[in-house]
């Protein structure tokens, strides 16, 4: 009896050990790729610091760190509630410069213009730029090219565009319009298509980054008016194109969808705020979590991980070329 009651105590001690060492030895931490070009993207901040605004920033600066980071991406409402009203306002001050302080994050920021910076003075964030060296915002839309590991043979193109200008009922909204009255929406698309047609044989990726998502599994925002006019000016262009993802903001979460086409979306807006989300049939992920994602681009990998503000990484994916 008292040899079965021991083999009975050593088995139960055994599984534990089992369980033990199998918690030991989860790791959901972010994932380094040292040969990839590494870029952080975040959305919808500008809090003052507010809501979990600090501690995503902290968050931030640790994986900046750790992935060696080659730049910052912003997807927009960089600024609640109404924006800024010049380049020497003070939430310049108190929502970014104060917040955004590790030395990991003092590389370049390429930031696109949300709805609530259309409250404001849109044209005080490409005023910004002559003033913060890290603020890179030289137009409303532009384009950047990157090198894959200072490779010039392989790059990454990244279109960032203006989506406020794409939905008409932008141009009759007192709060929005005053600063679309000069803005062509037309004239946009023509430097989009050009953009993504003349990229030289080296671009291996296309991606484009603008504030409003073409999908979302957000039931409020699923076919509002805003996402609606979006997807309708945007989506058979992507697929024309063959642009590898879009990236957006305005929802306050983390989500990735694959729907028909070759195009992967992103959505990363929770970097300060959260809001309920539900699932679509194609989407990948769909997480109210406080975070960002991190993307690490090879000649023919893509690899994104969303990380929460806790440092761990909720999900992972690889693109392939």
């Amino acid at each position: 009896m008292q040899t079965l009651q021991k083999k009975r105590v050593l088995l139960f001690i055994c599984t534990l050990s089992l369980h033990f060492g199998v918690a030991q030895t989860t790791d959901n931490s972010v994932k380094k790729y040292p040969n990839a070009l590494n870029f952080i993207v975040m959305g919808d901040w500008g809090r003052f610091g507010e809501d979990h605004q600090i501690p995503v920033a902290k968050q931030m600066g640790k994986t900046a760190t750790a992935i060696n980071r080659d730049f910052i991406i912003s997807t927009g409402d960089n600024f609640y509630p109404v924006g800024v009203a010049s380049e020497h306002d003070p939430q310049w001050k108190s929502s970014f410069e104060d917040i955004y302080t590790d030395f990991s994050l003092h590389w370049n920021w390429y930031p696109v213009l949300g709805n609530h910076d259309y409250a404001g003075n849109a044209d005080a964030q490409v005023a910004y730029s002559k003033i913060s060296r890290r603020w890179n915002m030289p137009a409303r839309y532009y384009s950047k090219t990157f090198n894959i590991n200072g490779d010039s043979s392989q790059q990454v193109l990244i279109a960032f565009i203006d989506t406020n200008a794409l939905i008409p009922e932008f141009y009759k909204n007192e709060q929005y319009s005053k600063n679309l009255t000069s803005k062509d929406s037309t004239a946009q698309k023509k430097w989009l298509m050009k953009t993504l047609t003349d990229a030289p044989k080296s671009v291996k990726w296309k991606l484009v980054v603008g504030h409003h998502p073409l999908f979302t599994a957000t039931l409020k925002r699923r076919e509002s008016y805003d996402t609606k006019a979006v997807r309708k000016s945007l989506k058979s262009l992507f697929d024309k194109y063959q642009v590898d993802a879009y990236i957006a903001g305005h929802d306050h979460d983390l989500q990735h969808m694959l729907p028909e086409g070759k195009t992967h979306y992103f959505v990363s807006g929770s970097a300060s705020e959260v809001t309920p989300i539900d699932r679509l049939p194609y989407s990948k992920l769909a997480v109210s979590e406080y975070g960002f994602m991190v993307f690490s681009v090879l000649a023919d990998r893509l690899y994104v991980q969303a990380v929460n503000e806790n440092g761990e990484v909720i999900y992972t994916t690889e693109i392939k070329k």
